[in-house]
């Protein structure tokens, strides 16, 4: 199939840096140079993504096939405003998203606006939604997001956003407030309302030809708060009556719709079968005739392969492996993956006609490239590198790896020896992941790589407790069950030692998020097994983190997720600093919306009151990700630094 494969040049791969040159905290923290990419419907264009300075954006245009170099076209300077990404609308005009992350009113708050401009930055518009001041009950922070880019002509799409509920006091032209959707011009930046405004309405999906099948309406309790459930309904074609689907709460019993074929008339969606997600399609028709589809008997389905400007499902996938329903399409990507042998092919995009498809290929030792795949001409031609800086820079493996936790259980995890070492008597660390309802796979990570780079072997276990896996793994979740997650990152450093591959007084723990919770919590319950650890971002007390929710919509549900007993104090690092008897350096952004700030300020107090080895470095105007290669780099070479032992 690929006979002709021809690979040019990647058009914007910057030189590699000099050995002698090579700063690593600075090149592994650096922002990827392709953050978000889309190919124009006629398949000749590309308009991707890049960092600027700090959390700066910048916008690029470039022509495919004529050696033309990237054109920057719009810069944003990331205080506060960011690009989250851009997509095309028609052949000459894109869309785009602009955020920012400030404080309202004491509160941590994202904004968003979405901005249209033409492929050389004129025409330059901005979605004015109504805002009447002194009408208004409630502030509006965002103008939605787009759910259909294909709803029939060029320069349209569909987006969904909540209208701003108005005082009705003297007028019948007042907005009734609730989510709503519209057809949106991008030159104009007119709309059209095709859904009138309806409360709690959290999700609407399409058939990616504009046509709006399925709704999903939030529960809401007496006192305005979240209940964790949402009711679906769907429309039989050319209908708009809507029809009840599913309820859908945390069991994961029942159906949950994630796209709609139109050809098919059906959904695709997910739901549970012996403790495992597994894919599922729905009839539109009326009969609501539910089929099963795919199912590992290994990990949970984790959800959908989508292409194209209607984001037409076009697989479904676990950790297992990925089933394909177009036999035309699943033989094409084989092939790309014979050509591409070792990488993971990922479909980001493609032409109106699927003829042409923008394709990433990625590994462990490789960050990833972008190819242009013309599927009549059978070419495959690179077009850009993901991190050009670490072109010529020796990465390390990553194995998938199994070890015994205390009580027998068998907990899976990926291993990271440093390139061209022994494995054996290494600088150690375990590094947990956030969540903790995620888990780790398998591929680049800058985090890892960097500290392989410094000499250290990584072990990265998916404890119990991480999604993925069922039910069974799951247990209640992370916190209510902390003993047993932390007790499987513990095990994942005995383990390291009693195979030999750390130096049992070099081993160390580094996380994030609630990996930065667990690498304090093991401190904690194993004050000597870790010789130092480090917490970015970490939750450290639960029951002020079950405060901190006070006033939002999730409130009782973050209740709920963390439970109430004695489980809340003894799983709170911050509440058991006395116990810690090694050195704890942690990093925390003063704009994180995820985990407040004032959850490592407490830690810190806690351990320096307790006569114990802290540090916290503040970042001043970043969020949870720390999405700042200045500040990654400055975070990764302390750390570096912190961790590194006689």
């Amino acid at each position: 199939m690929l006979k002709n494969l021809m690979v040019s040049l990647a058009v914007l791969a910057s030189a590699p840096v000099a050995a002698q040159t090579f700063d690593a905290a600075a090149v592994f923290g650096s922002r990827e140079s392709v953050e978000q990419a889309s190919l124009s419907p006629d398949g000749t264009k590309l308009a991707y993504l890049g960092p600027g300075d700090g959390q700066a954006s910048v916008i690029y245009v470039v022509k495919l096939g004529d050696g033309a170099a990237a054109k920057p076209i719009l810069r944003t300077n990331g205080q506060p405003d960011r690009v989250s990404g851009c997509s095309w609308t028609s052949n000459t005009r894109l869309l785009c998203d602009v955020y920012g992350i400030s404080r309202y009113e004491g509160d941590i708050v994202y904004a968003s606006r979405m901005v249209a401009l033409d492929e050389d930055a004129s025409n330059v518009k901005v979605l004015q939604q109504r805002r009447r001041g002194n009408m208004a009950l409630e502030v509006s922070l965002g103008d939605g997001n787009v759910i259909d880019y294909n709803p029939g002509e060029p320069g349209q799409v569909l987006i969904m956003r909540y209208q701003v509920q108005e005082n009705t006091a003297g007028t019948m032209l007042a907005q009734r407030g609730g989510t709503i959707v519209e057809r949106l011009d991008t030159t104009t930046m007119r709309t059209r309302i095709v859904e009138a405004a309806r409360k709690n309405v959290s999700e609407y999906i399409t058939d990616g030809n504009g046509n709006v099948r399925v709704q999903g309406r939030n529960d809401v309790n007496s006192d305005g708060f979240d209940t964790g459930v949402t009711r679906y309904f769907y429309r039989k074609k050319d209908s708009g009556e809507w029809l009840v689907m599913s309820v859908v709460d945390a069991d994961g019993a029942q159906f949950n719709p994630y796209g709609v074929d139109p050809d098919k008339d059906i959904a695709y969606g997910l739901k549970k079968v012996n403790g495992r997600m597994a894919a599922f399609s729905y009839a539109l028709d009326g009969t609501g005739t539910e089929t099963a589809i795919y199912a590992d008997p290994r990990f949970d389905v984790g959800g959908f392969k989508r292409v194209g400007r209607n984001r037409r499902i076009i697989g479904v996938g676990s950790e297992g492996g990925v089933r394909y329903f177009d036999p035309a399409l699943e033989k094409m990507l084989k092939a790309l993956g014979g050509a591409l042998k070792g990488y993971t092919i990922n479909v980001i995009d493609s032409s109106e006609d699927m003829q042409k498809l923008l394709i990433l290929a990625a590994s462990d030792t490789d960050p990833g490239r972008y190819y242009l795949f013309d599927r009549k001409a059978a070419n495959l031609n690179e077009l850009m590198l993901a991190r050009p800086r670490l072109e010529k820079v020796a990465l390390a493996q990553m194995k998938s790896i199994e070890y015994r936790a205390t009580d027998g259980t068998m907990v899976p995890g990926y291993l990271t020896l440093p390139p061209g070492s022994t494995g054996k008597g290494l600088p150690a660390i375990v590094l947990p992941h956030g969540g903790p309802e995620a888990r780790d796979h398998w591929g680049f990570d800058w985090l890892v790589q960097y500290f392989a780079n410094q000499g250290f072997a990584v072990l990265q276990p998916n404890f119990r407790g991480s999604t993925g896996y069922g039910d069974a793994w799951f247990n209640r979740n992370g916190f209510q069950d902390w003993k047993i997650a932390i007790g499987d990152v513990t095990d994942a450093g005995k383990y390291l030692v009693r195979e030999g591959i750390a130096d049992p007084n070099r081993l160390v723990a580094f996380g994030w998020s609630y990996g930065g919770y667990a690498a304090l919590q093991s401190a904690v319950v194993e004050p000597t097994l870790f010789k130092r650890v480090v917490a970015v971002a970490p939750l450290t007390d639960m029951e002020r983190w079950k405060k901190e929710r006070v006033g939002w919509s999730d409130y009782q549900l973050t209740v709920k997720r963390v439970g109430t007993g004695k489980h809340v104090v003894e799983g709170s690092p911050a509440q058991q600093a006395a116990r810690i008897q090694v050195p704890v350096l942690m990093f925390h952004g003063d704009l994180d919306r995820n985990v407040s700030v004032e959850q490592a300020k407490f830690m810190h107090e806690r351990l320096k009151a307790a006569d114990k080895q802290s540090e916290l470095v503040l970042y001043e105007g970043l969020d949870h990700y720390l999405e700042d290669g200045e500040a990654r780099g400055d975070m990764l070479r302390r750390s570096g630094a912190f961790l590194k032992l006689p």
